[in-house]
């Protein structure tokens, strides 16, 4: 099947092409290269602009009219960007993801599987978040995430439009094949700056936050290879109408993750076991917009998808430390 992927040019967004490619099916990409790389469209279909442009909506789905599904990645993701520039994200994220709901719906693509985020969730005792816990999005970024849940929830329940929202617990790592990974120069994400000081980018790296009510005082994360998030896409495209099916609704919320959290503390003793030698490390304080963090049950993906992880953190870790040394190769820059 064919599948439109917009922010297909993204870390995220490129690693779900690529599994959807290796699965079978064709990629489709919507980017606008803000963010997003060319080296990862790689010959692939690709219309460059924005999303909420409906003549370029309309052009895509006139040169490719058995587009089946389409994956909404496009965002901006960096937290303490967001509560510096809360117009930026709420433009960004909320108002041209509400023109691109409305146009899909209106040009008879009904199907959109919704790139969201465990950001939204509220911190909970011991941690462990099901799709029905508590919800509390702690930053501007977060926030753009949840309205556009309810946003498309209310689409679903008033129009033909249909949505399964995934919500992302912590990528990390790169494609098995390195055809893409973290592509941003400087990553906010914790294994880019953990990666950037092992391969001497940076001078330490910074724990951002060590009085948290966690087991170490560290925030606590779920962190799952972007491996496993990219083929838990192919799965929600493949079985879309027999997953809404099982649940007789038209829109459905769905965890992804391992299962397991990890401290950053931890994260950072596994990456030094890996890398084979200590990195050095510094504690500060709490960065904007952070959270003690959470982990998932991931119960419903497997329920609803057939899906669960199957890649170890050691194997994120690695994955992302090959990468940080072919960046500059497919990249032009370390």
């Amino acid at each position: 099947m064919k599948v439109l992927i917009t922010g297909g040019a993204g870390y995220i967004g490129s690693t779900v092409a690529s599994a959807l490619e290796d699965s079978g099916h064709t990629p489709v990409i919507l980017d606008s290269l803000v963010t997003g790389r060319p080296e990862f469209i790689r010959g692939r279909a690709f219309y460059h602009g924005d999303i909420a442009e409906r003549s370029l909506l309309e052009r895509v789905f006139r040169e490719h009219p058995d587009i089946h599904a389409t994956i909404h990645c496009a965002a901006l993701i960096v937290v303490p960007e967001s509560v510096e520039q809360p117009y930026l994200y709420y433009r960004e994220n909320v108002c041209k993801s509400l023109e691109l709901f409305k146009n899909l719906e209106e040009l008879g693509y009904p199907r959109v599987v919704f790139s969201s985020s465990a950001s939204i969730y509220d911190t909970v005792p011991g941690f462990k978040v099901t799709e029905d816990s508590p919800l509390k999005p702690g930053s501007p970024y977060a926030r753009t995430k949840y309205m556009m849940e309810m946003v498309l929830q209310d689409l679903t329940r008033a129009t033909r439009l249909r949505g399964i929202a995934l919500r992302y617990f912590n990528p990390i790592g790169a494609d098995p094949k390195l055809r893409s990974g973290l592509q941003v120069r400087d990553p906010s994400h914790v294994l880019g700056r953990l990666v950037d000081t092992a391969l001497g980018k940076l001078p330490y790296f910074q724990i951002t936050g060590t009085d948290y009510p966690t087991r170490d005082g560290t925030g606590i994360r779920d962190y799952i290879h972007v491996w496993d998030l990219a083929m838990a896409h192919v799965r929600a495209v493949e079985r879309f109408d027999e997953a809404l099916a099982k649940t007789s609704n038209s829109y459905e919320v769905i965890n992804l993750g391992s299962g397991h959290g990890n401290t950053v503390k931890e994260l950072v003793a596994a990456f030094e076991k890996v890398w084979g030698s200590p990195i050095n490390k510094r504690e500060g304080p709490r960065r904007p917009g952070d959270t003690a963090g959470a982990y998932a049950n991931a119960d419903k993906a497997w329920e609803l998808l057939g899906w669960k992880t199957e890649l170890s953190l050691e194997e994120g870790i690695r994955s992302a430390l090959e990468w940080g040394k072919k960046r500059k190769e497919v990249l032009g820059y370390a």
